[in-house]
């Protein structure tokens, strides 16, 4: 299968998240970081559940509607076309994994240098 199919790890999705595929997304929030992914997850009212992920201690759930909300449309599209996956199942996956992908990226409960 092709990268970024429907066979396609949630790594990829991860690292267009936390911003490792810089310049290829629309709206900013693929290329901008972990700081500004999680500045968008606060504007959307879901902050403390974002900051649980960063901070050490259990992390907070973020049903996939919020999840979405926090995200956009234009980054969602995007993920949906570069997964293969449908909308649904890509935001039912990053409901469950990208709090544990922050969790991991942030080992000492801050954001890194």
């Amino acid at each position: 299968m092709a990268p970024g199919g429907p066979g396609a790890g949630l790594g990829g999705i991860h690292g267009g998240l936390l911003g490792n595929q810089r310049g290829q997304a629309p709206g900013g929030f693929l290329h901008s970081g972990l700081g500004e992914m999680l500045e968008r997850f606060h504007q959307a009212g879901h902050g403390p559940t974002a900051q649980s992920w960063v901070a050490q201690g259990p992390n907070q759930e973020l049903p996939p509607q919020h999840l979405e909300q926090a995200i956009g449309p234009d980054v969602l599209a995007t993920l949906t076309q570069r997964t293969g996956l449908s909308r649904e199942e890509l935001l039912s996956r990053l409901s469950r994994e990208l709090p544990q992908a922050v969790d991991r990226y942030t080992p000492d409960g801050r954001m890194p240098a």
